[in-house]
């Protein structure tokens, strides 16, 4: 990555949900990237360790636990361990998600709990766990949402809910915790390359180059683009944002309606 200095978050501690695959993994490189201590949490422990061992790998301090966000009691004990370790946490990303296509007429109550138990529950368990944790005042907690929170999408009530939830609490928690001179924002990823949601949503080159072609950028994000900006979130350079719901899409929000979810 290397937009940023190393020096820009020298010395902070960051604690990733969801840090061991995907955009969240990129957040925990371009974190480690800028100068912070990293560790993240994942459902599966071979993940996690990959994970840690590719920080390192590349020179970073950093270190992982299984644990389940919907789980709080893990999810708190994930967090303590690591304020044990390296003191007060500065970042925290919760990016812990789930999604697949269903009708809602067809789709199980236990389906739809399932993604709001992990997007938004699984958001809740992780802010909430961290606060007792966290540096007071100079925090910066962000979650990862996506733009199904303001777009209606076919076969993604669940979806949907889950991220429109995960908006409000954003906004919630910036007023309830800025007081403490803690920030809390958001970030709504558009069409990032080689990611899952990508796969399934242009799986050929024709598919891909129609999707570009709606996109006023005109090309996919990368995973840089979202660990970048959330680098700036975390840095003395965004001291004064908080309750933000950050649009990293290259302007897709604006002309792309009923997509599936591009985060995952």
């Amino acid at each position: 990555m290397g937009t940023f200095s190393p020096a820009i978050l020298k010395g902070k501690v960051a604690f990733v949900a969801g840090g061991s695959s995907g955009i969240n993994l990129g957040i925990a490189h371009g974190l480690a990237e800028a100068g912070a201590r990293v560790a993240i949490i994942s459902r599966k422990i071979e993940k996690v360790e990959a994970a840690v061992a590719e920080l390192r790998g590349a020179g970073h301090e950093a270190m992982g636990s299984a644990a389940d966000v919907r789980d709080y009691a893990a999810v708190e004990a994930a967090l303590a361990t690591v304020h044990e370790a390296w003191g007060e946490i500065d970042i925290v990303i919760s990016g812990a998600a789930g999604n697949f296509l269903a009708p809602a007429a067809a789709m199980s109550a236990n389906a739809f709990r399932t993604v709001v138990d992990i997007d938004l529950i699984g958001t809740f368990h992780v802010l909430r766990a961290a606060y007792a944790f966290l540096r007071k005042p100079g925090a910066s907690v962000i979650s990862i949402t996506a733009g199904q929170a303001v777009n209606p999408t076919a076969f993604q009530s669940h979806v949907c809910a889950a991220k429109a939830g995960i908006n409000m609490l954003t906004r919630c928690l910036a007023l309830e915790w800025g007081p403490a001179g803690v920030r809390v924002n958001a970030i709504a990823p558009g069409p990032i390359r080689d990611t899952e949601g990508m796969a399934r949503l242009t799986p050929t080159p024709e598919a891909e180059a129609a999707l570009k072609r709606m996109i006023p950028l005109g090309d996919y994000g990368e995973k840089r683009d979202i660990a970048d900006l959330s680098v700036f979130l975390s840095s003395e350079s965004a001291k004064y944002i908080t309750g933000a719901i950050l649009d990293c899409d290259g302007g897709s929000s604006m002309t792309i309606r009923g997509l599936i979810d591009m985060t995952q």
